[in-house]
């Protein structure tokens, strides 16, 4: 039995009371109806889809392809979820990595390998060229998706001041997602407004057609109180009880 397991066996009447208390609901989709989890299941086809692309016909030991699904995985734990916060001057994006350690995953700066040759990479490296092509694939589809999703299908609201946005870029590395702060929009001759004037981390302004910015899926302003949660931990069952009281 895995530790895991072993916190949810002892700690099951802590975490439901602790659920309860700070009116948490969870919902399941029936047993064996994979089809019932469309939004997480396309995104694990998306996965499955570039991993086996990016891989192709490569013959790695059991610790090189372990390290792949690794880095894959901090790849994936590190996309935006919604704002953290409300404030103009945050810039910081909630991510399923603060769920898993606390804090967004970051990752050491290294050699741009995609276009290299095979032959003259080590095999540090070529793990490395896969991590890089699979960021590339995944990360492009990722910011696709989610501009159909908030794509304006009829004139209406443009995106409102303070909104916290995804700025795509092609050139970003690894781990790397683009962030800033709406400032002001243009309206067009028709009223419409296609273009943006962004303010970014390092508090530079820069102008950006809406085609290459998306709003994260979640608004701030109705989930800005939701992540002051203190989720609980394993082996740590009396601090549950303890946040539950």
């Amino acid at each position: 039995m895995t530790e895991f397991s072993k916190f949810l066996n002892n700690c099951a009447d802590n975490i439901r009371d602790y659920a309860i208390n700070n009116n948490i609901k969870f919902s399941f989709i029936p047993p064996y109806s994979p089809h019932f989890g469309g939004l997480w299941e396309a995104g694990v086809k998306s996965c499955k889809h570039h991993l086996k692309r990016v891989l192709g016909n490569a013959h790695f030991t059991f610790e090189e392809f372990s390290t792949v699904l690794t880095q894959v995985e901090a790849v994936l734990n590190s996309r935006p979820i919604s704002p953290m916060s409300a404030d103009p001057n945050d810039f910081s994006p909630l991510t399923p990595a603060h769920f898993l350690v606390g804090r967004p995953l970051t990752s050491p700066a290294s050699e741009d390998y995609e276009q290299a040759a095979l032959q003259r990479l080590t095999r540090y490296q070529r793990v490395e060229q896969v991590r890089q092509h699979f960021w590339t694939r995944w990360s492009k589809e990722y910011v696709s998706e989610l501009q159909v999703r908030t794509k304006w299908m009829k004139s209406g609201d443009s995106l409102k001041e303070g909104t916290l946005v995804l700025i795509k870029d092609d050139n970003s590395p690894p781990l790397k997602w683009s962030m800033g702060r709406i400032v002001s929009t243009f309206p067009g001759k028709d009223g419409v407004s296609r273009v943006a004037a962004i303010r970014v981390a390092s508090g530079a302004i820069t102008r950006r057609a809406f085609s290459k910015i998306c709003p994260l899926p979640l608004d701030a302003a109705d989930n800005v109180n939701s992540w002051k949660l203190e989720l609980p931990r394993p082996g740590a069952c009396q601090d549950v009880e303890r946040n539950a009281a």
